[in-house]
């Protein structure tokens, strides 16, 4: 009998189609046991994916770990492993660059299994107007419903939330993060992102600064409190009917101008294979099994995850079964900001995530905010 651990992380989403895709697996490979372990959904983000390897065999990861992994060669390198025309079939079934998120030094890090992206949400029910289209829309929505003392608008801002919004308002008003030589974003719209980020922290939901996209969601679908939420990342299950007391219709998010809904940020979940593991070769079959199409359009999804494969976003029965969620943020998706992935970036993150949230709070001024986080940038560990 051959056993594999893995890690994946906390959340129906992130650990029940793990467990469901290993025991289907080992209905057809009896010789393969598959243990899946958790982790918090901030350690997802936040912790070191050296480490994670010198556990476990297979490993839920974020895509900026992508340069970590490849200089110091942790993770097994997945085209060294897998045939070359079922990466080709991920690579026509990415959803938006979900696929080349996880490139890097000439070689694949992780198996995009699912796919997601910073989108907007809405309580129908609750909003007596059509969602907004613009970020001067979504702040005349939340001054109206804080001033009627409606359903109020939410968006989760604690720091690693509040600083990836940011980035998504840059690029939608037409400066992407890292896009320039000498700073993250051009100085006048960062400016103008993090003021709106401001007066959406001031007129939204008061506890909107210590909620990150699951406690939003939760609180957006167990109560009546939150209408509307421009920026989180989109969580399916809460679009399906019986996961909570109210369904949440997700939508692509707000634009600068007529234009496309440009440069939410990009998350989403690959699995990966530790260079540590004793048994690579099964590994990766299981790998190739959760990634495949058919699995995502079936067993992954029917357990609560999110697929990662283009079919699995297009397909009639799977969009049936979650209100929609997928077609009606593919576009969102198919033109998402796709975030650095170099040795450095996933530290910058968390200390730029701080900085911003202190801005949020006041303790910085929007000057002092961009100066800091020009200042931590110059750690990356950017390419020769």
């Amino acid at each position: 009998m051959t056993s594999l651990t893995g890690v994946s992380w906390d959340h129906p989403r992130g650990h029940q189609p793990m467990v469901a895709t290993a025991e289907a697996y080992t209905r057809s490979h009896p010789d393969v046991q598959i243990i899946w372990e958790t982790r918090s959904l901030k350690d997802f983000g936040d912790y070191p994916v050296e480490r994670l390897a010198e556990r476990y065999d297979l490993i839920l990861v974020d895509h900026p770990f992508a340069g970590t992994a490849a200089g110091s060669r942790c993770l097994l390198p997945v085209d060294d492993h897998v045939a070359a025309d079922y990466l080709a079939d991920q690579e026509a079934g990415s959803v938006g660059p979900s696929y080349a998120s996880y490139l890097y030094d000439g070689h694949l890090w992780a198996l995009p299994v699912d796919a997601a992206g910073q989108v907007s949400a809405l309580r129908p029910d609750l909003l007596d107007r059509p969602e907004p289209k613009s970020w001067e829309d979504v702040i005349d929505l939340a001054r109206e419903q804080r001033e009627t003392d409606k359903p109020l608008v939410a968006i989760p801002l604690v720091p690693t939330d509040a600083v990836l919004s940011f980035f998504s308002i840059c690029a939608s008003l037409g400066t992407p993060p890292f896009s320039g030589s000498f700073c993250v974003v051009d100085r006048p719209v960062g400016e103008e992102a993090l003021e709106i980020l401001k007066r959406l922290a001031t007129l939204a939901h008061p506890e909107s600064l210590d909620w990150n996209p699951i406690r939003t969601l939760d609180r957006m679908s167990t109560t009546d409190e939150i209408a509307y939420v421009p920026l989180l990342f989109g969580y399916s299950n809460y679009a399906r009917p019986g996961f909570r007391r109210h369904l949440i219709r997700f939508t692509n998010v707000p634009r600068d101008g007529d234009g496309l809904p440009q440069g939410a940020v990009l998350g989403g979940v690959g699995l990966a294979v530790s260079a540590g593991s004793a048994n690579p070769r099964q590994a990766f079959a299981y790998a190739r099994f959760v990634a495949g199409p058919l699995t995502q359009r079936t067993t992954y999804f029917q357990a609560g995850g999110q697929p990662g494969h283009r079919s699995a976003w297009t397909d009639e029965d799977v969009n049936a079964a979650a209100n929609r969620f997928f077609l009606d943020t593919l576009q969102t998706l198919d033109h998402a900001y796709l975030r650095p992935t170099h040795a450095g970036y996933p530290a910058f993150q968390e200390e730029a995530g701080n900085s911003v949230h202190a801005c949020l709070r006041g303790s910085l001024s929007i000057g002092e905010t961009l100066s800091e986080i020009d200042r931590l940038a110059e750690r990356i560990e950017m390419p020769a």
